[in-house]
């Protein structure tokens, strides 16, 4: 039986259900019949600016029903979507969109203080192909231009959506992680992949009819695309968003709308710990709030279910594979707060060691081969792919777990040097690539610092130049942001050394500075030491 699309599940609820909410979020909403008829507009107008099928077409647009209407109508116009978080900066941009070949940019009239114009030229200028960009406004219109000529809108005749749909196994959309590497990979995904999670998250919580979810993670990551994009469409429900994370304002929508299941990353339900509107509202209606993205706190968990009255469940999993594991609302409570869930139906797992080989025991790196992975890898990266599949197939984790014989899995570890920071993986890598190229900076090592509400926030410890006699954070900062990196780069916290530790084989010994950083730390955000 052939998997329907999310745009003929669409079609259908605009038939069943027209006037029922599909979409809400300050400013805007859309009922199932607009969500429709705006995705069948949208996608015609795509059709008229010249996308062919399998083009590729840049979304870069905060979260609300305008972004998942430009999905709907680029999967019914046959052109491949390169979701880009809001927050990335001008080289990610740049980066993603060269990567992909996408020649058009569908972006709000201003972002990051930027026209739409100025954006797009300086998206060309850093070396994309970029033809066209398109500013989508608060109404759902979509004006476009010519970037030779990006004060004159081009004219566009509606063209003709026969035989353009994406079926669910095809490619749909390439998303970028930072793995371990400060270069953002593309992710190849399917449709197939994430109504395969949504599945997942039906058995584990009963997710169906009658529901109402409010996604607060952003539409182009894996949590943000299975709860925001496919679960609605699967059961013609309600969902509701937030186009810049507010905790306040979270919790006056779950009361508002009758919220049922929530999914947000640990930092974003922490900050709505914190909140006084907490105590305010009645949140009586939430019955599951689906969190992670870093580790979850058992305790700060059962803070939650105690103030809500709802369960806490996570999936365990990557963009490049999909679930590994997952907790359900039938798991014993230690189970469901003290592990990553079990094993998810339909998936086959290996456990590697550090050679990797196949791991004698319960414990190593997870390699999956599942509906999640089918379809999946890299976009145009020959070298990752092989870094990510193993030579029998498997789709590699970038942690060390163990399995319990009821397949419960524990994550003790990790294979990579990442930090978490409110749910996003961010290279240490990168953020010391970034940070040497400073002209203060000799030698430059990025580490986790732990955090209560975060999980973790990036420390820079660096060596100065011979002659040079400080360097404060906000000069740190500064310079990034200059050389358009990403927010979730800058370090949060400087220390400078005489000289940075090292092991045995002359790498730097990331334990020892680790192990030290909370006393270097105890004044502030900066620390200087010899």
């Amino acid at each position: 039986m052939t998997e329907a699309t999310v745009s003929e599940r669409v079609r259908r609820h605009a038939a069943e259900r027209p006037d029922d909410l599909a979409y809400v979020a300050t400013g805007r909403a859309l009922t199932w019949a607009e969500y429709d008829a705006v995705g069948d507009r949208l996608a015609r107008e795509l059709v008229g600016l010249g996308l062919a099928a399998g083009d590729r077409v840049a979304v870069y647009l905060p979260d609300g029903p305008g972004l998942h209407a430009v999905y709907l109508a680029a999967e019914r116009a046959g052109a491949i979507l390169v979701g880009i978080p809001e927050r990335a900066g001008d080289r990610e941009l740049i980066h993603l969109v060269t990567r992909t070949g996408a020649t058009l940019l569908v972006c709000p009239p201003e972002a990051r203080g930027r026209t739409a114009a100025e954006l797009a030229t300086v998206v060309r200028e850093g070396g994309a192909p970029l033809e066209r960009f398109a500013m989508l406004d608060d109404d759902v219109q979509l004006r476009a231009y010519d970037l030779d000529d990006p004060s004159t809108p081009v004219p566009v005749e509606p063209g003709d959506l026969a035989g353009r749909q994406i079926a669910t196994d095809e490619l749909w959309l390439l998303n970028s992680t930072s793995g371990t590497t400060g270069v953002p990979k593309c992710v190849k995904q399917t449709q197939n992949r994430w109504l395969y999670l949504v599945r997942t998250a039906v058995q584990a919580s009963g997710l169906g009819p009658g529901d109402t979810v409010m996604s607060l993670v952003p539409g182009p990551f894996g949590f943000g695309l299975w709860s925001a994009h496919f679960a609605p469409a699967m059961f013609g429900i309600p969902c509701v968003l937030q186009p810049r994370f507010d905790a306040d304002a979270a919790l006056r929508a779950i009361a508002e709308h009758r919220v049922t299941v929530l999914a947000c990353v640990t930092t974003q339900f922490q900050l709505m710990l914190a909140s006084p509107v907490m105590d305010e509202v009645d949140l009586s209606s939430l019955r599951v709030l689906y969190t992670g993205g870093e580790a979850v706190g058992a305790e700060r968990a059962k803070e939650w279910e105690r103030r809500t009255g709802s369960k806490v469940l996570q999936f365990y999993g990557s963009n490049e594979i999909g679930p590994f594991s997952c907790t359900s609302l039938d798991d014993p409570d230690d189970l469901r707060l003290g592990t990553v869930g079990r094993v998810v139906e339909g998936l086959d797992y290996r456990l590697y060691d550090d050679l990797g080989q196949p791991a004698p025991g319960r414990t190593g790196q997870p390699g999956a081969i599942s509906p999640g992975t089918a379809g999946g890898g890299y976009w145009g990266d020959d070298e990752a792919n092989a870094a990510l599949v193993t030579a029998d197939g498997y789709f590699l984790m970038p942690d060390v777990v163990t399995v319990d014989e009821a397949g419960y899995v524990t994550i003790t570890g990790r294979k990579s040097d990442i930090i978490i920071r409110g749910g996003k993986n961010i290279s240490a890598a990168a953020v010391e690539a970034d940070v040497a190229r400073h002209p203060a900076v000799a030698m430059a090592a990025a580490v986790a610092v732990s955090d209560d509400v975060f999980g973790e926030r990036v420390c820079a410890v660096v060596v100065l130049r011979p002659g040079v006699e400080s360097l404060s954070l906000d000069e740190l900062v500064g310079f990034l942001a200059a050389e358009g990196v990403s927010k979730e780069y800058f370090p949060e916290h400087l220390v400078i050394l005489e000289e940075l530790p090292q092991s045995m084989g002359g790498k730097i010994a990331k334990a020892d500075l680790r192990a030290r950083l909370p006393q270097l730390l105890a004044g502030g955000r900066d620390a200087v030491t010899g």
